[in-house]
């Protein structure tokens, strides 16, 4: 059945990208991610079945169970991989592909503005890092790698790294996405940091100016 075939590619899934997974039977009992999956499939069954009460509660019950929310309409690919879990939220709306890595803390959502379509379209092998927000009816292409504490607020193409807040994109076409490396992923903080710094010397030079300016002007008086 395509139900056992998935719930063991989501297992052997976990046993490939995470490290501390030592073996099948760990990785059932243990992983809160691979339960909010095996709870998601019979309630997205039952939502496209117009049977969306049901579904909800099933929901709803992964959901004290796991700490991860997953709304029964999301559509979900094979071989997710949602590490860790918590505070995961996925959209009545959302899409997400193929070989999809999400970390604890991730919201796919809306801004509230928006009907029908209302959450993002995620493409394949995309790593959505701890704590980002991609909020919105947008698509965000295959391989792109959303760092962490990022809010993603437009489409994002194919290959892309997005960092900071809102997202910017800071690399196309990078490394490959199947090694999971969030290290090498610019970090928003010391990017903002950065800008603060630049800021900081350039009005401390115009300061620097108007002083100089100033003592000029009191020496020409004084003569």
């Amino acid at each position: 059945m395509a139900f056992f075939r998935d719930v063991h590619e989501d297992i052997q899934t976990v046993l490939k990208k995470d490290p501390a997974a030592r073996n099948s039977i760990e990785v059932l009992l243990c992983y809160p991610g691979v339960w909010a999956l095996i709870f998601h499939k019979p309630a997205h069954s039952l939502y496209k079945h117009k049977v969306k009460l049901l579904a909800r509660i099933i929901s709803q019950f992964a959901r004290w169970l796991t700490g991860v929310e997953i709304h029964p309409g999301a559509t979900i690919g094979r071989r997710c991989f949602i590490d860790h879990g918590m505070a995961v939220v996925i959209g009545e709306t959302t899409e997400i592909g193929d070989d999809v890595t999400l970390y604890q803390g991730v919201t796919l959502g809306g801004t509230g503005k928006d009907t029908g379509k209302r959450h993002p379209t995620i493409g394949n092998r995309v790593i959505v890092s701890s704590g980002a927000r991609v909020l919105g009816p947008f698509k965000v292409g295959d391989d792109v790698k959303i760092g962490a504490g990022s809010i993603v607020l437009n489409e994002i193409p194919p290959g892309c790294t997005v960092v900071g807040i809102p997202g910017k994109i800071v690399k196309r076409y990078g490394e490959s996405t199947e090694d999971l490396n969030q290290v090498n992923l610019p970090d928003p903080v010391a990017t903002e940091l950065e800008c603060l710094r630049r800021r900081i010397v350039m009005l401390e030079n115009k300061l620097n100016q108007l002083n100089k300016q100033n003592q000029k002007g009191n020496e020409d008086e004084n003569i």
